[in-house]
């Protein structure tokens, strides 16, 4: 199992502007998420999706979003307190793509009827929503040439225990980049590793009456 480096965000003073601070203004703490040129030489086991590697925590279940065209949509850790889903986007080598990013992110939330405010973290500012299916956590993390991005989805009651998981999966993360060229939030590429694949691949032929 891996640590649990991070406390809770807090509360931005400033709600009026949602507290949306520049990267000059952001504290980053030590530790992850790590680019893979400073990947760590730990004993964390991870699982590996190709631009993210990420510990699953203990009793955490995998669920894949695939798209019938078969790119893999999103990849889902779901534990007993909640959803938590980790994505990498492309980014400009300037940092501060979350700023603005999640400026659009509460705009929608706000629109979609949630009620959203922002808190500080250990990364910078996070976005809190209560929507009438979950109680929601978005965490952002600029890298270089990349954003990462953590969502914590469950119970209204179990919210702090998942923003704790969501803290402890993101410290452990690395993200593999590439060096190709990729127009700003792209995301990056999910792959699958080649037992899981095969499972679902078995799971999609038995829905459509294909033997396995």
């Amino acid at each position: 199992m891996f640590g649990w480096g991070r406390g809770r965000g807090k509360r931005a003073d400033d709600a009026a502007a949602d507290a949306e601070l520049s990267a000059e203004e952001q504290d980053f703490a030590e530790g992850g998420p790590f680019d893979e040129s400073e990947a760590p030489d730990d004993q964390v086991e991870r699982l590996d999706l190709g631009s993210v590697r990420l510990p699953v925590p203990e009793g955490g279940q995998l669920q894949v979003e695939v798209d019938p065209a078969g790119p893999v949509r999103a990849v889902h850790l779901v534990t007993e307190v909640g959803r938590l889903t980790v994505s990498a986007f492309a980014a400009p080598r300037s940092s501060g793509l979350w700023a603005e990013v999640s400026a659009e992110l509460a705009d929608q939330l706000r629109k979609d009827g949630a009620q959203v405010h922002a808190e500080r973290g250990d990364w910078g500012i996070e976005l809190v929503a209560d929507s009438p299916k979950a109680a929601l956590r978005f965490v952002g993390v600029d890298g270089p040439r990349w954003l990462l991005r953590g969502v914590a989805a469950g119970p209204a009651e179990h919210a702090e225990e998942c923003t704790k998981l969501l803290y402890a999966v993101l410290d452990e993360t690395i993200v593999v980049r590439g060096a190709e060229p990729m127009p700003v939030r792209t995301p990056l590429p999910i792959q699958l590793p080649e037992a899981i694949l095969r499972h679902i691949q078995q799971a999609q032929a038995q829905n459509n009456g294909q033997p396995g």
